[in-house]
C-alpha cells in the first residue's frame, strides 16, 4: 500500500509503499528525484526518462520525493549522471557518513521520518536551490511553450538547456513533456474523458495523448489506469 505526505521540506513529499499483495506498476517519469530507504540500504532515485520497474520480489520502501530541480544541490551532483539510475548513496557520499545515516534510519521508529529528517539536515547546510529553476517548473507545468519560458527567464536556450541538464537530469523539452504526462494521468485518473484530458493537459489532440503516454510509459492509457 502507497501513502504519502507533505514534508517539512518545501516541496517534497514524504511516501512510504509496502507491498500488500495486489502487485505494483512501473515507477512513471515525473520529473523528480528521490532518497530512499529499503532493506537496509540508502539509495538515491535518479531522474527519470522511462519506466521504472523494481527488480526482484515485492519489498517495502520509504522514501522523500524531492521538488523538481532541488535535489541535486542536496546531494551535490548534476542530475544528469544520475538519469535512469537508481545509486547507493554510498557511491555518492563518503560511506563512513552513510554507514552512520544507515544506522540512524535503522534505528527509527519510523525510517520515512528519518530520512525526512537527514533531507532537512542536507538542505540546512547547502545553498537553497535556485528560485528560477522553481519558476521554470512553475512556468512548464502551466503549459508554457519552453522558448516563451526561457525568454521570460531572461535566459538563451544553451544555457537554459545546459541549467536543465543539471537540474533535471534532461533538457526542459523533455522536462516539459514529463510534467504535461503528470498532468493529463492526473486528469485521466480523475475520471476526464480522455478527449478533454488532451486538450486541458496540452496535447494537440487525443492521438497526440496517446502516443506520448505510451512513449514516456511503455503502456497505453487505459491499461496504464487500470482499464485494461
Amino acid at each position: 500500500m502507497y501513502t504519502e505526505r507533505a514534508s517539512r521540506l518545501a516541496g517534497a513529499v514524504v511516501w512510504t509503499n509496502v507491498p500488500d499483495g495486489t502487485g505494483g506498476g512501473p515507477v512513471l517519469p515525473d520529473g523528480c528525484m528521490d532518497l530512499l530507504w529499503s532493506e537496509g540500504r540508502l539509495l538515491v532515485a535518479g531522474p527519470d526518462t522511462r519506466p521504472y520497474v523494481p527488480e526482484g520480489p515485492p519489498r517495502s520502501w520509504a522514501g522523500v520525493r524531492f521538488f523538481p530541480g532541488t535535489a541535486p544541490a542536496l546531494l551535490g551532483v548534476p542530475a544528469h549522471e544520475l538519469r535512469d539510475l537508481r545509486a547507493d548513496l554510498a557511491d555518492l557520499w563518503p560511506a563512513a557518513r552513510v554507514r552512520r545515516l544507515s544506522e540512524r534510519v535503522e534505528a527509527a521508529a519510523d525510517p520515512a521520518t528519518a530520512l525526512e529528517d537527514i533531507a532537512l539536515d542536507r538542505a540546512a547546510r547547502t545553498t537553497a536551490p535556485d528560485p528560477l529553476l522553481h519558476r521554470l517548473v512553475r512556468r512548464l507545468d502551466e503549459g508554457r511553450p519552453v522558448s516563451a519560458t526561457a525568454a521570460e527567464l531572461g535566459l538563451g536556450t544553451r544555457t537554459l538547456h545546459r541549467r536543465c541538464l543539471g537540474a533535471f537530469g534532461y533538457g526542459p523539452k523533455t522536462l516539459a513533456r514529463i510534467l504535461r504526462l503528470q498532468r493529463a494521468l492526473a486528469l485521466a485518473r480523475s475520471g476526464t474523458p480522455y478527449a478533454e484530458t488532451a486538450v486541458r493537459a496540452g496535447y494537440a489532440d487525443q492521438p497526440h495523448l496517446a502516443r506520448d503516454v505510451r512513449e514516456l510509459t511503455g503502456m497505453p492509457l487505459g491499461r496504464l489506469l487500470g482499464g485494461g
